[in-house]
């Protein structure tokens, strides 16, 4: 799948113990799930197939090391009975040559007022396709033309 022209850009922030870039890719395919912030949860159900997801180390790491793509917009989630919270499903796009670290995001006059820096604790978020191009850049201008790959869903455990 091609990107499609107007497709959202997001953020999406995960602990790297729990569920990794490199889990991403080796089971090609994952429902984002655990989201039990409304406007996170707000967030899911607004992204659309093809939409661009930024994929960010928090803890330790606190960086933004690949981009992923939406390829099943959001459903109810299955880890839990409650119909208010949603899931979709993402795929890896590539990974970031070089991982843009949260000091370098808040280094740059353009990019410090995301939500990444004004929101700290918010774990699905959306971003303005101009910081989205300018950190991809940073890490070194990989994943926004490339094609998704396609695994199986619900891979993750």
């Amino acid at each position: 799948m091609g990107e499609a022209a107007g497709a959202g850009r997001w953020l999406v922030k995960t602990e790297p113990e729990k569920y990794a870039w490199a889990d991403l890719v080796r089971d090609g395919r994952t429902f984002w799930d655990g989201v039990r912030n409304a406007q996170a949860r707000n967030n899911l159900a607004a992204m659309r197939r093809g939409d661009r997801v930024l994929w960010y180390h928090s803890v330790d790491e606190k960086a933004v090391v690949g981009v992923a793509e939406v390829v099943r917009e959001h459903y109810p989630d299955p880890t839990t009975d409650d119909p208010r919270w949603v899931v979709v499903d993402l795929a890896p796009v590539a990974a970031l040559a070089r991982p843009v670290t949260l000091a370098q995001v808040k280094a740059d006059p353009a990019l410090r007022e995301l939500p990444l820096v004004r929101q700290s604790r918010l774990s699905v978020m959306p971003l303005p396709p101009d910081a989205f191009d300018a950190i991809v850049a940073l890490g070194g201008g990989k994943g926004t033309k490339a094609r998704a790959r396609r695994g199986k869903p619900g891979a993750r455990p």
